[in-house]
C-alpha cells in the first residue's frame, strides 16, 4: 500500500512559479513510477509528467514545453513538481500518481489546486 499527499499548490500570477510536492507512505516506494496528473474544471484529467523508480528518466506531456521539471527523492519518499512560467492554461487541479506498470496507475492523492490568475 501506498499513499500520496500533495501539497503546495496555491493562487499565483501568470509567470510565477510553484513547487509541488508529494509525500508518500509505505516501504514499496521506490519501485513505483511516480507522476503528475492534472484536471482543469470541465476538462478530463490529463498527464503531466512521470519520472522513472530510480529518477534516471523523465516524461512531460508536450505543453509543458520546458517550463517543468519533475524529481524525486526515494530517502525521503517524496516526489517534486517544479512548474515555472506558470500561464492561466495550467490552472487544475494537480494529482500525484503511483504506478508499477505504465500506463496503470496503482495510486493516487487527493490533489491540490494550482490557480494562474492574469
Amino acid at each position: 500500500q501506498v499513499q500520496l499527499v500533495e501539497s503546495g499548490g496555491g493562487l499565483v500570477q501568470a509567470g510565477a512559479s510553484l513547487r509541488l510536492s508529494c509525500a508518500a507512505s509505505g516501504r514499496t516506494f521506490s519501485i513505483y513510477n511516480m507522476g503528475w496528473f492534472r484536471q482543469a474544471p470541465g476538462k478530463e484529467r490529463e498527464f503531466v509528467t512521470r519520472i522513472s523508480p530510480n529518477g534516471d528518466i523523465a516524461y512531460y506531456a508536450d505543453f509543458v514545453n520546458g517550463r517543468f521539471t519533475i524529481s524525486r527523492d526515494n530517502a525521503k519518499k517524496m516526489v517534486y513538481l517544479q512548474m515555472n512560467s506558470l500561464e492561466p492554461d495550467d490552472t487544475a487541479v494537480y494529482y500525484c500518481a503511483a504506478a508499477r506498470n505504465i500506463p496503470n496507475c496503482d495510486y493516487w492523492g487527493q490533489g491540490t489546486q494550482v490557480t494562474v490568475s492574469s
